[in-house]
């Protein structure tokens, strides 16, 4: 991965979660990359770097834009215009391969409006960090309408 990453180094981080920090300060010191991220992080895992706030909205460099999934300060997801493709930390998975929302107490009142909104974008590629990490649109259209994935 560092040989990759060094032939073509970032020069932006993103932490769309408050508790997928763990390699921030790592990125940043590497490659001296701008670093975006939440406001607010678990107590043991606060980076040492300063991030800039990623809200929804959000216009980072490189044309990136920060989402609204209907988990509030949980999770910003990240809209790839260039690629294509959204960003997920935890707002679907992929146990056994399959897309899934993950979850929650307010999953029909806010997280599937939200990321039926989502629809909107031009989008054909979603991108998760548990199980298979990248699926199409149709599988993401898919995941809204199956049971929501609890663990």
């Amino acid at each position: 991965m560092w040989k990759r990453l060094d032939a073509r180094p970032p020069t932006v981080v993103v932490v769309l979660k408050p508790d997928h920090v763990r390699h921030v300060d790592q990125f940043v010191r590497r490659y001296q990359a701008r670093a975006f991220g939440p406001r607010l992080f678990d107590a043991v895992d606060i980076p040492e770097t300063k991030l800039a706030p990623l809200e929804p909205g959000s216009k980072l460099p490189g044309g990136l834009v920060a989402l609204y999934d209907g988990r509030d300060r949980n999770e910003t997801p990240l809209w790839l215009p260039e690629q294509r493709a959204i960003v997920f930390a935890d707002a679907l998975t992929a146990p056994g391969g399959e897309l899934r929302v993950w979850a929650t107490p307010w999953h029909q009142k806010r997280v599937l409006p939200a990321l039926r909104e989502l629809l909107e974008l031009p989008f054909e590629h979603v991108i998760v960090s548990h199980g298979e990490p990248v699926h199409s649109r149709a599988e993401f259209e898919r995941a809204l309408e199956r049971t929501p994935w609890s663990g």
